[in-house]
């Protein structure tokens, strides 16, 4: 398994007992959805790793506690103490409407309302206190926040995503 064929799920962040359990934090807001699986993919140096879960317990909000098949010490805890965990992108929910994930809309094209064709998602930086479009527009590389009252319309058949900019918004990109 790659890890372009799947996402992050949240990292082991501590061990629980002598016995091998861990604790990871997931990085979910719907960490119920996650509390009866089967495997993960563990991150060991660049591999992903199946691991087998015999036992887990949703614990104090993201928090999940995992005892894994063959992790049975302290020692195997620690092996695997601070790994990141990963699971096949089938896995996650689907989302409908305007939500969605950043990976699902790389390649989309994006509309304006009152600009027409801007051009299509290459995409999204979040390292950013709001998470913004990367959008390629013939060669210029143009910036729109995804705020929910910017999008107006997410076509996943079509692949396109309709927004709706303050006047100047795209300007400011192309009249340079």
């Amino acid at each position: 398994m790659r890890k372009e064929d799947c996402f992050y799920l949240g990292k082991i962040v501590r061990k629980h007992s002598f016995r091998g359990e861990i604790v990871a934090k997931l990085d979910t807001d719907e960490p119920e959805l996650y509390k009866n699986l089967e495997s993960v993919f563990v991150a060991l140096g660049n591999d992903l790793v199946p691991f087998f879960i015999d036992e887990s317990l949703l614990q104090k909000g993201n928090q999940l506690r995992i005892r894994f098949e063959d992790v049975d010490s302290e020692e195997d805890a620690d092996a695997i103490l601070g790994s990141e965990l990963y699971l096949p992108l089938e896995f996650l929910p689907k989302l409908t409407g305007n939500k969605f994930y950043f990976h699902e809309i790389i390649g989309f094209d994006i509309e304006d309302i009152n600009h027409g064709y801007v051009g299509v998602v290459t995409g999204v930086n979040d390292s950013s206190a709001q998470p913004l479009f990367e959008i390629n527009a013939n060669g210029t590389e143009i910036f729109i926040p995804m705020i929910d009252d910017f999008i107006k319309k997410v076509d996943r058949d079509n692949k396109k995503i309709v927004v709706e900019t303050p006047e100047g918004l795209i300007d400011l990109y192309l009249n340079n």
